[in-house]
């Protein structure tokens, strides 16, 4: 059998992909952004969430449509390319590129404001300082440690994720009774208005990244065409559900959206709800899930860039090379680490909501795909019709983009910046796009081979 031929196994049940797509969107950043998506939203956050995941399903639902249509690697920007055209595609490319790349600067940022909020004789530059070098260190020696510990890191997070909503649970009991724990108080906040708990749905949709990553599992899932789209809604509707859950228990303890610190609200909650020993198992599973959680996306940051260099998308001196020890993207793993340090100069708000800017535009465009898709492809119309290929994707690009318009003003300006370098550079791949721009390629088993060596 060649290379080309050579296929993986399918093994994975509905069951195992959702779990994966469950532990990639790391359930302990509910508590992690609970502080910011409060504030956001005037004390409404499972209102907030409960939002969010419409949207997500909506979203979803494309995302099932266009993988069962194109079973490859490459999520949004494949999709994209595939079903309107390679230049669209570039830019849903670029846009993703931009979760990749600053995703992780969002996790060492919210790791460091808790640490900083259990030790704030320390400063909180040297956290994310130590984060950032720690991290950047062992990917570029060619750590697998994330993989390793996935499942045991999943169950710890449950674990104290379970624990955080009995203890929040029994201390609105023990403080206020029964009655207090049936309160509608935190779907409505402190008489939040539409606009305030859409710009909290809008936020919120960063404990979402990462959902659709199920997509890349099709060629090792058992009768993909029907549980990939099925495990990607059970992904967002139990993420959601979780979410919802968690922030309702923990808006009953703490009403409304005053904190000293927004960045790490939930460890004060943690010290009301189980004094300091759960407060200290909180912040050591917080850290423990950013930090793995900064491994690999930091890790997937690089090899997107390695993959968009080697394919010259990117420079190729540059991005497409290895270490000729390490046998890794040194210099893009060095580049990430980098974007790290912006972090000092930002919250988790704005931090979060640039990255969501990207997320939004990829889910918008996904949703765009399966109508392009359903338009274009007679199997595909015959199949989805006009409600299942149109009515629905549209809904959720609309969803999606009223999203997007409640980011941070900030945010939208960096994200239009950041659009624009892309079709600088879609321009000059193109020769002004008189023709289609290189495609990148997700196939690992021509990493090393095809590249330079540093």
């Amino acid at each position: 059998m060649t290379e080309n031929n050579i296929q993986l196994e399918r093994t994975l049940s509905l069951k195992a992909v959702v779990l994966f797509g469950l532990a990639y969107m790391t359930p302990m950043i509910v508590l992690g952004t609970f502080g910011v998506v409060a504030a956001t939203s005037q004390g409404a956050v499972p209102t907030a969430y409960i939002i969010t995941t419409v949207a997500m399903l909506f979203t979803a639902y494309s995302y099932g449509i266009m993988a069962r249509a194109f079973p490859v690697a490459g999520s949004a920007y494949t999709y994209a390319r595939r079903a309107i055209d390679s230049r669209v595609g570039f830019m849903v490319g670029w846009s993703v590129l931009l979760d990749y790349f600053f995703l992780p600067m969002v996790i060492w940022l919210i790791g460091a404001a808790y640490l900083s909020a259990r030790f704030p004789e320390v400063p909180t530059w040297l956290f994310l300082l130590g984060f950032i070098g720690i991290t950047t260190a062992l990917n570029i020696y060619g750590i697998k440690m994330a993989a390793k510990v996935n499942a045991a890191l999943m169950a710890f997070q449950i674990l104290v994720i379970v624990f955080f909503v009995l203890l929040s649970i029994s201390h609105v009991f023990g403080v206020s009774g029964i009655d207090a724990l049936l309160s509608l108080q935190p779907f409505v906040g402190e008489e939040a208005s539409f606009a305030a708990v859409a710009a909290g749905a809008a936020v919120a949709a960063y404990a979402f990244l990462g959902f659709d990553a199920v997509t890349t599992l099709t060629e090792e899932t058992i009768d993909p065409k029907r549980n990939i789209p099925r495990a990607v809604i059970l992904t967002a509707l139990i993420g959601g559900g979780i979410y919802a859950l968690v922030g309702y228990t923990t808006q009953l303890v703490h009403p409304g959206s005053a904190f000293a610190n927004p960045d790490s609200a939930a460890f004060e909650i943690a010290k009301i709800i189980g004094a300091d020993l759960f407060a200290s198992v909180f912040l050591a599973g917080m850290v423990v899930a950013q930090f793995t959680s900064g491994l690999a996306a930091q890790a997937s940051a690089s090899r997107l860039l390695f993959a968009m260099g080697r394919d010259a998308v990117l420079p190729r001196r540059f991005f497409g090379a290895l270490h000729r020890r390490f046998h890794t993207p040194v210099f893009n793993i060095l580049l990430t680490g980098a974007i790290g340090v912006v972090a000092l100069f930002l919250d988790v708000l704005s931090a979060a909501s640039f990255i969501n800017f990207g997320a939004f535009i990829a889910f918008i465009m996904v949703n765009l795909s399966v109508i392009f898709l359903v338009c274009r492809d007679t199997e595909a119309r015959a199949r989805y019709g006009l409600f299942k290929g149109g009515v629905i994707p549209l809904i959720g690009a609309a969803i999606n983009l009223w999203l997007m318009s409640k980011l941070d003003i900030n945010a939208v300006i960096l994200g239009s910046i950041w659009l624009l370098i892309g079709m600088v550079q879609l321009a000059y791949l193109t020769r002004l796009f008189r023709r289609a721009p290189p495609e990148v390629s997700f196939d690992e088993s021509s990493s090393e081979s095809s590249s330079a060596a540093v």
